[in-house]
């Protein structure tokens, strides 16, 4: 895949999605932005796919947001157009139909930490730093920050983060919920890839209708939302993989799923 500013591989059937800005802390500009939607385009097409991870090149930086230089000047309109155009990247990546991970390796500020957030898990160097700055600057977090964090932390939380425009550290993070675990930085893409090494090794199908599940119950309630897994668990009935990986462990064998 030609990009200026991802680094875009596939490891078996785990795609890994590097931010390529080193220079400028990785920061997300519009061509950044189409090049992130262009790879979800491309994962969302190949069927095979188990996991994404993404993460930041360099020592200091995940993403540290937003280029400010595309802000400047941007009037209601255009700052509008700016939101809904990054919540439509980032909705697709959260909507993925398999599971994504954020191996958060710095700075994740603004549109970083939105970015880190739209995944389904986060993993965090120590030297990570979590922030959603934006009232700093006189303006809003417009990317889903202010719907998702408190989705995954609360509000009193995320309201903390947000209101004093304040950086939370890795260990901080991990304490309130927003990060699964901390891991030195040279250890950090290990721990990601064996990760989602375990994820790939279940049935696609299932682990997606945990997802679909898991993600739309949420929203409903706990009434609506065994419904929703009810539905979602008979139908995995009617797969091969589900056959097959039943009857291989009442056999005592090995089944490698296939998705089907």
């Amino acid at each position: 895949m030609a990009n200026t500013s991802l680094e875009f591989i596939k490891d078996k059937k785990t795609a890994i999605l590097t931010i390529e800005r080193p220079e400028q802390l990785n920061a997300l500009n519009p061509d950044t932005m189409a090049e992130i939607d262009a790879a979800l385009d491309k994962l969302i097409a190949e069927k095979d796919m188990r996991s994404l991870v993404i993460t930041g090149s360099g020592n200091k930086a995940f993403v540290a947001g937003a280029d400010i230089k595309q802000l400047e000047g941007l009037d209601a309109d255009g700052s509008y157009k700016l939101s809904v155009n990054g919540n439509r990247v980032f909705s697709k990546l959260a909507s993925l139909p398999f599971p994504t991970v954020a191996a958060v390796n710095g700075y994740a500020f603004g549109g970083g930490c939105e970015l880190a957030i739209s995944c389904d898990i986060r993993l965090a160097s120590e030297n990570a730093l979590f922030a959603l700055p934006e009232v700093a600057l006189g303006v809003c977090p417009g990317w889903g920050g202010t719907q998702r964090l408190a989705r995954l932390v609360g509000t009193g939380h995320a309201g903390e983060l947000m209101f004093s425009a304040g950086r939370l550290s890795a260990a901080r993070a991990f304490e309130i919920g927003l990060v699964n675990a901390v891991y030195p930085q040279d250890k950090l893409m290990e721990a990601a890839m064996e990760l989602v090494s375990k994820i790939g090794k279940n049935a696609p199908l299932a682990v997606a209708a945990c997802k679909k599940a898991m993600y739309s119950g949420v929203e409903v309630s706990l009434a609506e939302g065994i419904a929703i897994e009810a539905k979602a668990f008979s139908k995995l009935f009617e797969t091969t993989d589900a056959k097959k990986g039943l009857n291989a462990f009442s056999n005592k064998e090995k089944y490698d799923f296939t998705g089907e």
